[in-house]
């Protein structure tokens, strides 16, 4: 079957659309949710409903197989609307970009904490060369396609990093939603540094995170989709360096330290 007849077949498929329309009435309906904590509050948002009635319904009747595997090339095209969409905000913002200056670039290097705080946690647990793809980076497209190419699909650390890639395919968007609103409305840390941290190479994460910062910071909505496409962005197209060069390098280092009487991955 074609690639055209493909696209044909799932744009024909009336049951995956209605289920989607239904979810998104029902979760508008609910609304934006806020819970105080503190002088902070955590902010539910449509989108984090919809990911988790999504969810829920793939282990029911109502969602099949087939519907589950139509939607993957729809949520594509949904992001690329996304991008078009951010890449007509940057434009009138390119002043306000060009001011962050370094931040903006260097701020994939923050990803590298996954190394320094959950990799020698992983290996405390008893982990073993999982831990390393587990940890390496972020975990998503570019990192499954590094881990890949130097290690194997069948190899620990292929299964680790698919285990990331799928835990955050399904709970990333939810969790940067909440931590995002949650930070920005408790700490005094400006909500535009939150809006260059939720630009961390996912479009459903970053939506989920810009969307709760201008839930909370309205008047701010211009310059918070400005970083936070721009972040996104960089991280996209840099994040696969920073961890071929630095994070996986310095993920087996420290490993070999931890494992001493083990053989290293490389």
């Amino acid at each position: 079957m074609s690639e055209k007849a493909d696209l044909k077949s799932i744009l024909k498929d009336w049951r995956l659309h209605a289920v989607v329309l239904a979810i998104v009435v029902l979760t508008e309906l609910i609304g934006q949710i806020s819970i105080p904590v503190g002088p902070g509050a955590i902010l539910l948002l449509p989108m984090l409903y919809a990911l988790v009635i999504g969810f829920g319904l793939y282990f029911t009747p109502v969602i099949s197989k087939k519907q589950s595997k139509n939607a993957e090339p729809l949520i594509v095209m949904g992001v690329g609307v996304l991008i078009a969409k951010i890449g007509v905000v940057i434009g009138p913002q390119i002043q306000e970009l060009l001011a962050v200056g370094p931040a903006l670039l260097l701020q994939e290097l923050g990803n590298l904490g996954t190394i320094l705080l959950a990799l020698p946690v992983a290996i405390w647990l008893g982990m073993k060369r999982e831990s390393v793809g587990m940890t390496h980076s972020i975990g998503r497209e570019p990192n499954v396609g590094l881990i890949m190419d130097r290690y194997g699909f069948n190899s620990p650390e292929g299964r680790g990093v698919m285990t990331m890639y799928i835990f955050g395919t399904v709970f990333g968007a939810i969790f940067l939603g909440l931590i995002a609103g949650l930070l920005a409305t408790l700490t005094p840390i400006h909500p535009l540094s939150f809006a260059l941290a939720s630009g961390v190479g996912s479009g459903s994460m970053m939506a989920a995170g810009s969307g709760t910062l201008i839930a909370a910071y309205p008047d701010l909505e211009s310059q918070i989709i400005a970083l936070a496409g721009a972040s996104n962005l960089i991280s996209l197209a840099t994040g696969l360096y920073v961890s071929m060069f630095i994070g996986l390098p310095l993920a087996n280092k420290i490993y070999a330290v931890m494992n001493k009487n083990e053989a290293g991955g490389e």
